[in-house]
């Protein structure tokens, strides 16, 4: 998944919970500009913290599994 798949992912989430971009940056400690910038693609980096805690708001958690280069794809 891709950036902005992610924030569109996030955006519909938010949506779907009734919540403004307001409220859940205020839930997740971070401003509503952040928020926007991520839920529209135009953020360059986002750490995996932050991340996990606007999905823990929306109700999810992150699963993140590291890839190991030297296994091949079978």
């Amino acid at each position: 998944m891709n950036l902005l798949e992610l924030g569109s992912t996030v955006k519909t989430l938010r949506k779907e919970r009734g919540l403004t971009q307001e409220t859940l940056a205020q839930q997740a400690d971070i401003s509503r500009a952040t928020l926007s910038k991520l839920e529209n693609g135009h953020i360059a980096q986002v750490s995996i913290v932050t991340l996990n805690d606007i999905l823990n708001h929306l109700g999810y958690e992150l699963d993140v599994k590291p890839l190991n280069p030297f296994e091949s794809d079978k």
